[in-house]
């Protein structure tokens, strides 16, 4: 066994190496631009990221053509928000989202305020699920989007009425649009936007071991056809949607990389449950005052967030150098100490916010290394 363990795979993953070998020719010697369509080398390229736009829709059970290659999800959640209520300015100016989604919704969402558009955050309930029947009583004759994340970042809960299709429903049955930020779920569980009603869907590649400064939005082209404003402007690429010479090699990576999590999702799934069961089995059998986050069963397979009462997450984690892990969002690179948003939100005092650790496990983690994190952790918090 290795010395440091990961289990951080929230934050991000080791790229595969089967996605850096489909990845690397595309740096040297197949180095053409996609949009350069007299010779060989920009046809080559332009063949490669058609399939890699393939295995990405496969994944999500979507069209091809549907989906616009970004730079993440930050960007995908900033392109969805901001072109739907640029576009859909005249009819209204109201968008619905929870209290838990990622900085990259609600801060957008923020931003837009001063421009007119009214932003309703609804609740979520002890476990992080937000109720699709507060969903339909949000909407107003001024809705133009509801933007519900399939799972969370810091705590694993998957939100039942999007991957079941009921707020999809109501999203439909009012005429509003629906997008989803699926960058934790995609390959994870599994996602399917035709019968989820998702019309907007934010991917990224390196949740899912592919390269870090790619990702993809698809967006809905029929039934119905959704109408977006791009966020960036010139050269015309991506049918004008997002413009710039697209990274070639880093889209092949995402392309793989999904290829690959669609293949093992099913297997994968149980093994990370069965790890994360026996991290959380050795760690409450053996510390006092431990509460789970989350929802105890309807939570991604990888995902385990603890908090340690008595304890502050930023004393706790020097004391384990030897176990990545981390005590909230990595998109969040502040150096002050805060209580984490999405855990308040769950209805916790301070000091559950403040003490809670996010283990994030993977596809190269093993039970050797479970084993040894669960050994590490109760020392560490025993010892205080």
């Amino acid at each position: 066994m290795k010395l440091p363990i990961y289990l951080d795979h929230h934050a991000t993953t080791p790229v595969d190496p089967h996605v850096f070998e489909a990845m690397r020719p595309y740096f040297t010697e197949h180095f053409g631009n996609a949009s350069s369509k007299t010779h060989a080398f920009g046809w080559r390229a332009e063949e490669a990221v058609t399939l890699a736009r393939e295995q990405v829709a496969k994944l999500i059970h979507a069209e091809p053509k549907d989906v616009v290659w970004t730079s993440g999800t930050t960007e995908s959640n900033n392109f969805a928000l901001m072109g739907v209520v640029r576009a859909q300015s005249k009819r209204g100016d109201h968008v619905i989202t929870c209290a838990t989604e990622h900085r990259s919704v609600l801060e957008v969402l923020r931003a837009l305020e001063p421009l007119g558009v009214k932003t309703t955050v609804l609740p979520v309930d002890g476990n992080g699920t937000v109720d699709p029947q507060a969903v339909r009583e949000a909407i107003t004759d001024r809705t133009i989007l509801i933007s519900i994340m399939a799972a969370n970042h810091e705590i694993g809960t998957i939100h039942t009425g999007v991957v079941n299709g009921d707020i999809g429903k109501i999203a439909k049955e009012k005429g509003v649009y629906f997008h989803v930020d699926a960058a934790q779920a995609c390959g994870k569980i599994p996602i399917d936007v035709k019968a989820m009603g998702i019309d907007l869907l934010s991917m990224s590649a390196h949740k899912v071991y592919g390269p870090k400064g790619v990702g993809a939005l698809w967006i809905r082209s029929r039934e119905p056809h959704v109408r977006i404003e791009p966020l960036l402007y010139g050269g015309g690429q991506e049918s004008d949607r997002r413009p710039g010479t697209l990274a070639v090699p880093n889209i092949i990576g995402m392309g793989r990389a999904f290829e690959i999590a669609g293949l093992e999702m099913d297997a994968e799934s149980k093994r990370l449950t069965n790890l994360r069961e026996r991290l959380k089995t050795g760690l409450l059998e053996q510390i006092p005052k431990v509460l789970l986050n989350g929802h105890p069963t309807d939570r991604l397979p990888g995902n385990l967030n603890l908090s340690f009462l008595g304890q502050r997450s930023d004393a706790l984690i020097p004391k384990i150098r030897d176990i990545a892990v981390s005590s909230g969002s990595a998109c969040a690179s502040s150096e002050t100490a805060k209580p984490s948003y999405v855990i308040l939100a769950l209805g916790g005092a301070k000091e559950r916010a403040v003490s809670s650790l996010r283990f994030g496990l993977g596809r190269f983690t093993t039970e050797e290394e479970i084993d040894f994190a669960v050994e590490r952790v109760v020392e560490a918090v025993n010892a205080h």
